[in-house]
């Protein structure tokens, strides 16, 4: 019997549903022993959000200093062949409930050495977050070898829809734009990972360090986002040791701050990243070389392809 931990934190619910159908296949086999950790911070972070502690998250997010969560129920000598690590995107970074997860001494003793899957379910922009999540797994000694992302395919829609959702609790259709979040039918498309998880655990494939869900388009980038990804992560880090600077978090003395920093926030929306995804269309011809390098670099290692999807679909 193979034994599977799922490491999650689910603060909308939305991350928590993705889990479950994509280890719905693992769940029902009895070939596998499957464990869910469900991380609870120490102060629970709101759902809805209130407009302030959102904002106020933002600083610690960045900079990799969580607030911190409960010990996990698990043994210091307990052995899984796999672990998979399903995480929220917070301000371009992995969630706070997440990031303090990978800092711990249980992370240390329960990864190191093991391969570990990475299952992602955000707006739009993941890269920042999981090159951040990638730097924390090596300091830990663990093998990413898979990494599948879940996407809300409303486009520029999503800059009102998801702040809308977070802070309001409603993620319905509004004024012509779609519902907010993965969708439905993503959602359940899901339980290919697990099927293919099953199969290669039987085999005993997570061995091997080589990739276990490619050709099931488990990561696909969106080379338009790449570059205003980038330059919104260089701000946020501005900001965020501007923001740590003027107060701890709860602190009145940053709701100032964050107030520039949302008119900041909604002209760079506005402008910077409109006019980043012209420029690169523009100069796509020139730059298609460049921009297949950086998009196959970031959908490592699981990767985009979709030759196995007739199978396990």
């Amino acid at each position: 019997m193979k034994r599977v931990l799922v490491v999650c934190y689910s603060q909308t619910g939305q991350l928590g549903e993705v889990v479950r159908n994509v280890t719905a296949p693992l769940a029902e086999s009895a070939a596998i022993e499957l464990r869910v950790i469900a991380l609870q911070p120490e102060r629970p972070y709101p759902f809805p959000w209130g407009f302030f502690s959102f904002l106020d998250a933002f600083p610690e997010s960045v900079r990799l200093d969580p607030g911190p969560i409960r010990p996990i129920d698990v043994a210091s000598d307990e052995h899984y062949d796999l672990v998979i690590l399903a995480y929220q995107v917070w301000f371009l970074s992995p969630s706070q409930p997440v990031t303090a997860f990978l800092k711990s001494d249980a992370a240390r003793r329960l990864l190191a050495g093991k391969p570990v899957v990475t299952l992602i379910a955000c707006r739009n922009m993941w890269l920042m977050a999981q090159e951040k999540t990638k730097a924390l797994l090596a300091a830990l000694g663990a093998r990413l070898i898979d990494n599948v992302v879940f996407t809300d395919r409303g486009g520029f829609s999503t800059f009102i829809t998801t702040p809308r959702w977070l802070l309001t609790g409603r993620r319905e259709a509004f004024w012509g734009m779609p519902r907010a979040g993965v969708n439905d039918a993503d959602i359940a498309a899901g339980s290919r990972f697990g099927r293919a998880l099953l199969s290669a655990l039987a085999r005993d494939e997570e061995r091997s360090g080589v990739p276990l869900l490619r050709g099931l388009q488990a990561a696909t980038v969106d080379v338009r986002l790449i570059a205003s990804e980038r330059i919104a992560h260089r701000s946020f880090l501005i900001w965020g040791r501007l923001l740590r600077a003027v107060g701890p978090p709860g602190s009145r003395r940053r709701r100032p701050v964050l107030l520039v920093y949302v008119v900041f926030l909604i002209c760079m929306i506005i402008t910077v990243v409109p006019i980043s995804m012209l420029v690169k269309a523009l100069l796509r011809p020139l730059l298609a070389r460049r921009l297949v390098q950086q998009q196959n670099y970031f959908e490592q290692p699981s990767g985009s392809m979709s030759e196995r999807m007739g199978t396990l679909l």
